[in-house]
């Protein structure tokens, strides 16, 4: 299919004014394809020529001002109309579409578990030429007045207020001027709970199968959505501009959240089927402030072209942590961004793939590229950036310079140019110049401090390997006089702003030096930290000993970075972890460390020889953690130590007694999630069997109890499950989205490394194929979950850099392997530094 360059975006806008789009679906004509009738109104401002998109099944009928065109001209996805006069046209297309088993265009899902059937829209990027034709680009926004017939049995939701009109029958109220990617529909027979605020009817639906769990959980998300709501209002100058709000719930969803105006499609895993912590219910309510926010800034006043995607997604990223904090019990949301989000924007901005935050617009020459930019520094990095500049700017001026911009690009489009025009102008400060060096620019500075102490005074420089600006608050902490059991505490002595770079001029503290001084205190920049030698060594002693959760997570972080970087050993890091989290109280900080060690340090950072003792050190840590939460007053660390303690498990008698009984000792039962979890751990030991997996989806058939015996399948250490596992990946299309990612993720493990061995040269070019056969949403799970992750050798990097060079990559794919490759290249290095 041919990609909108954006050459051919400006020359079009310049080209059309697109009024209305008046679009019918019918659902009810089989289970492969539906019917979508388009009338779109535009007017051409001059005489020539234009296209329209679409990707249809057949094209019944296409006409222009009543007269008929030949479908046979469609050419891909686009129909050319030329020779247009200069002025209104109306522009109708009769076509069958097709049904997405992907999460792209139409998605339809079947729910195994009643049998009932569930459509929803997403149309981001190029997919709304799946549903209906448009003039398919950001900046040419337009009316949608849409129609739609479903079974009589089910709801429709839409973009505005959707009236039941008889017979199946739904009107959608007309949006105001939109984007072509923002239209949203989803139809089926939905469970609802709806309300009013603000004079606005709101609504959270979700499969009929999931309606107890969406009921027990009602409360809370309607209440998140309410405080948000009137946090943005009191914020924001502009009142939310859509008619209604709607958050759905929908199956096999790709992405987090999609920000459709009045109708946000969630991932329906964010309705807890099984027991989740608090900080998982804090990601829940950051991504519903996170799409919240996009009703302005994307949906209100929307990008004019793709260059200008992390517009949207930075802005909604800050806000959604900012406002949870502001105006909900999840107070400290920053640590859950510092500890889980940040390292992913860090990451990303040491590949080989990196990019500015604001790319220049030649970067992003089409589509394609377009969305390969959906990453950590899109999102992690922006909303780092934007945090600083807060810092920087002072929040007044801040958000005095965004009610600006909506007011001067309301229903409209704006750049990157419009955006710091408009901060600009509310403040003295010359935000052109931190643009271009926060926004324009790639890579992650390096922040090292020197500590000089003499006649009673310390004093502190900043070494920086980089070239930014950065405002930080610097920590100095001392040791506390404390008989409490466990690693020594710590207790603020000051904490005072520093400008980096500085003009050499180290300013004098009273007093001797701090035992801990921490650059970068509570994480209000964007950059690596090490500490000085003294400080390093206080914080290896005393890190959960340290009073502000932020603190710990900016050092937590440090090492890190510390470990990627091969400055740290492994075995450190485990052992850090195994001494201060017994004693943590922040639980988004043990989930982080945890997941960290998992991952990376015992599983790829490791080396087989060394691997065992690392099990043990993590194994150890999680019994700890269980012992300290044995009086039932912290369930969620107990339910993050468990999980962790299934996950590394290397004998299986534990876990397969709680699987038997039903319970871990003193809690918790098992939930649906640690049953799948304990028996794709048992199958990865070869502990369990097709039968018993069998049995087990016969007790839970529902949509993730799918996807859980896919992953124990594809886990099972024999030939025969390997190669049934890899032929429904790679030669069997029929696999959703969903499933494909589970049976990715049970195929590679570090204890079957042997066994999947002769695999490792077969991925790269049958991904290869697949992702050219079945797109990019699949192309994306092919490299995030079927990448032979485990295979640590130089074998597989050959492997790998090899593939790169195959001109049939498609761009998702081929961003996705430099990214794995460039991650297999690091953890070669960090097991050569050692």
């Amino acid at each position: 299919m041919s990609v909108l360059t954006r050459n051919e975006a400006q020359t079009r806008a310049q080209f059309l004014d697109v009024h209305r789009y008046t679009i019918d679906l019918d659902l009810t004509t089989g289970e492969d394809t539906f019917d979508s009738r388009t009338v779109i109104q535009f007017t051409a401002l001059a005489a020539g020529d234009t296209f329209v998109e679409l990707k249809p099944a057949t094209l019944r009928s296409i006409s222009l001002d009543g007269h008929p065109l030949d479908p046979a001209d469609l050419t891909e996805n686009r129909y050319p109309l030329t020779a247009l006069t200069a002025g209104p046209h109306e522009l109708r297309i009769d076509a069958a579409m097709r049904y997405s088993r992907t999460g792209e265009g139409m998605h339809r899902f079947t729910d195994p578990t009643d049998g009932e059937t569930y459509l929803y829209t997403q149309l981001f990027m190029e997919d709304v030429q799946r549903v209906f034709a448009a003039f398919d680009q950001p900046d040419l926004k337009s009316v949608f007045a849409l129609t739609v017939t479903a079974p009589e049995d089910w709801t429709v939701l839409g973009n505005g207020i959707a009236e039941p009109t008889g017979n199946g029958r739904w009107a959608i109220a007309p949006t105001p001027l939109i984007s072509t990617y923002l239209v949203a529909v989803a139809a089926g027979p939905w469970h609802s709970v709806t309300t009013e605020h603000a004079g606005l009817p709101f609504g959270i639906h979700c499969r009929r199968s999931l309606a107890p769990h969406l009921d027990a959980d009602a409360d809370e998300i309607l209440d998140i959505t309410r405080a948000c709501f009137d946090r943005y209002h009191e914020k924001f100058d502009e009142p939310y501009p859509f008619d209604s709000y709607d958050q759905a719930f929908v199956p096999e969803f790709n992405a987090g959240a999609m920000e459709n105006p009045g109708l946000v499609t969630f991932r329906d895993e964010f309705i807890y089927r099984s027991a989740v912590t608090d900080t998982e219910r804090q990601t829940r309510a950051m991504v519903i402030a996170h799409e919240m926010a996009h009703m302005w800034f994307g949906d209100l006043v929307t990008l004019a072209w793709w260059d200008d995607i992390w517009l949207n997604e930075s802005f909604a990223e800050y806000m959604g942590y900012q406002t949870l904090t502001e105006a909900t019990r999840f107070t400290d949301t920053w640590v859950d961004f510092g500890v889980a989000r940040k390292g992913w924007g860090y990451d990303a901005d040491q590949r080989p793939s990196t990019h500015p935050v604001a790319p220049d617009p030649a970067a992003v020459p089409d589509t394609a590229s377009a969305m390969l930019n959906f990453d950590g520094i899109s999102y992690a990095k922006g909303a780092s950036a934007l945090r600083q500049l807060v810092t920087w700017l002072g929040e007044k001026d801040f958000l005095t310079g965004i009610n600006t911009h909506f007011a001067r690009h309301k229903f409209a489009n704006a750049t990157l140019a419009d955006f710091i025009d408009n901060l600009a102008s509310a403040t003295d400060r010359n935000v052109h110049a931190w643009a271009e060096q926060w926004l324009r620019t790639t890579g992650v500075d390096t922040l090292t401090p020197h500590i000089d102490e003499s006649d009673g005074a310390w004093s502190i420089t900043v070494d920086q390997h980089g070239h930014r600006p950065h405002r930080i608050a610097v920590g100095a902490y001392d040791h506390a006089i404390d008989t409490q059991p466990g690693p020594d505490r710590l207790i603020l002595r000051d904490r005072f702003e520093l400008d980096v770079p500085h003009n050499n001029t180290a300013k004098n503290h009273t007093g001797r030096r701090p035992a801990l001084v921490v650059p970068n205190d509570h994480d209000l920049t964007y950059a690596k930290v090490r500490l000085d030698p003294e400080s390093w060594n206080t914080a290896l002693h005393t890190l959960s000993g340290i009073p502000d959760a932020l603190t710990r997570a900016v050092i937590w972080n440090s090492a890190r970075d510390m470990v990627r970087d091969g400055e740290l050993h492994p075995t450190t890091y485990l052992r850090t972890a195994r001494t201060h989290l017994p004693h943590e109280t922040d639980l988004a900080l043990v989930q982080g460390v945890l997941t960290f060690a998992d991952t990376q340090i015992t599983r790829r950072y490791t080396t087989p020889d060394n691997r065992p003792a690392a099990h043990a050190t993590l194994t150890d840590l999680c019994r700890d953690l269980i012992r300290r939460t044995e009086d039932g007053t912290n369930p969620g660390l107990r339910l993050t130590a468990v999980r962790h303690l299934i996950d590394a498990a290397t004998q299986p008698d534990t876990i397969h007694d709680w699987l038997t009984s039903g319970s871990v000792p003193g809690g918790p039962e098992l939930d649906p999630e640690l049953r799948w979890r304990i028996l794709t751990r048992l199958a990865v030991l070869g502990a369990t069997d097709e039968a018993t997996i069998a049995t087990e989806l016969e007790h839970d058939p529902s949509a993730t109890g799918q996807e859980g015996a896919a992953r124990c399948r594809a886990a099972l250490p024999t030939p025969e499950a390997k190669a049934a596992a890899w032929h429904s990946l790679f030669n069997d299309d029929t696999l959703s989205n969903y499933l494909f990612s589970a049976t990715a993720q049970g195929f590679w493990q570090p204890e079957q490394a042997d066994l999947v061995h002769t695999y490792v040269a077969r991925y790269y070019p049958e991904a290869t194929a697949l992702a050219a056969r079945r797109g990019p949403a699949i192309a994306e799970a092919a490299g995030r979950y079927a990448f032979p992750h485990y295979a640590i050798d130089t074998d597989n990097l050959h492997h790998g850099e090899q593939a790169l060079n195959d001109p049939t990559l498609i761009p998702a794919l081929h961003r996705k392997l430099t990214d794995q490759i460039d991650d297999l290249r690091r953890a070669l290095a960090v097991r050569n530094a050692h």
